[in-house]
């Protein structure tokens, strides 16, 4: 250990250092290894000048290609008497390489940058691997795909929700009551039988019945929250298009609302009152919308949009769920078995 600190005290730390980065870091004037054809130039594997056209380098390649193809190749052939399968495997892939360099305009633009900046090291490198590892198809493209498909199984998965929601409510004796009734004054149940030939099965009647509840509740019922009717406007794709337009209706809606209630001080309306008690909440427009009206009227009595009124009656719905939940006999049963029974005394049995 002394010799090489002895010798670096007596030539000095820097030009030990500079000793060090020569040796380490690559040549700038040298072809640089594992880049484009490496130490060789691609203009000369392929025996063409840099001045050469797109059609003189492919001719170059085509014949050098079949020069040194593996299927083309014979040992023995005279004009590759020196040349074993091996090397001339090496030298169709380099031929390869080089044609695959050249021919394309982007990557000839940056060979030749390199070969007229051979100091930029590093910004070779990354030049050649950004173009080799760049994606072959468009982001852009795989984006809208994936926004399309996402947007496909939303739309018919909406539909699926929503006629499980309207076989559900056609069970429903409440909704299929009223459903007949309205059939029945329309004049849809009430068709006389046929006779003869056009005489339909019970079956067929009674199919054709439930098909007539099912289109008056789908017609008449409004469905709210996550089962309501798909809407194209609500899928992603639509969304996205659409953004720029929410964007601005919800900075005009912003502004007249600063405008309205914090400047001009006027009374809320019935929408807006609604509107605060949402967002005390914290629900989304279709968890409200599913609501019963009768509750949003009692929302409305009293007076939740007032901040003070809103904690009185969260604290309210606290305490009446405690007691709901300690007059429940199943959370006493629950409560007792976690005092006797509960995980703190769960032991193994001894064999």
């Amino acid at each position: 250990m002394a010799a090489p600190i002895e010798f670096i005290r007596r030539i000095g730390p820097w030009t030990y250092i500079f000793f060090l980065l020569g040796v380490f870091i690559p040549s700038g004037t040298a072809l640089i290894d594992g880049l484009y054809c490496g130490k060789e130039i691609c203009y000369d594997v392929l025996g063409v000048t840099r001045e050469a056209t797109k059609a003189e380098i492919a001719r170059a390649y085509r014949q050098l290609a079949r020069k040194y193809h593996p299927d083309r190749f014979r040992v023995g052939d005279p004009g590759l008497a020196e040349e074993t399968p091996e090397s001339a495997q090496q030298k169709f892939l380099l031929v390869v390489t080089a044609y695959e360099t050249l021919r394309d305009e982007e990557s000839r633009k940056d060979y030749d940058y390199m070969l007229d900046h051979p100091e930029q090291y590093y910004s070779h490198y990354y030049a050649y691997y950004r173009r080799r590892l760049a994606p072959k198809v468009d982001v852009r493209i795989v984006i809208l795909v994936t926004v399309c498909a996402i947007s496909v199984f939303q739309y018919y998965s909406w539909w699926s929700s929503y006629n499980e929601a309207i076989n559900y409510l056609s069970t429903v004796p409440k909704y299929r009551i009223q459903a007949t009734e309205i059939a029945k004054q329309q004049g849809l149940l009430n068709r006389t039988k046929e006779k003869g030939k056009n005489r339909r099965s019970k079956e067929e009647i009674r199919e054709e019945e439930e098909e007539i509840i099912r289109d008056i509740i789908k017609n008449k019922i409004d469905i709210k929250g996550g089962y309501q009717k798909p809407n194209l406007s609500d899928i992603l794709l639509c969304k996205i298009i659409l953004s720029p337009y929410y964007l601005c209706a919800y900075v005009v809606w912003y502004c007249s609302w600063v405008y309205r209630f914090t400047i001009c001080r006027e009374e809320y309306g019935e929408e807006e009152k609604l509107y605060i008690i949402r967002r005390y909440m914290k629900m989304s427009q279709s968890q409200f919308d599913s609501l019963e009206d009768h509750q949003k009227e009692t929302f409305l009595e009293k007076q939740l949009w007032i901040k003070e009124n809103y904690d009185v009656y969260k604290e309210e719905q606290e305490e009446e769920m405690k007691m709901k939940m300690a007059m429940d006999p199943r959370w006493k049963r629950y409560r007792r078995w976690m005092k006797n029974e509960g995980p703190g005394r769960l032991t193994f049995i001894d064999d």
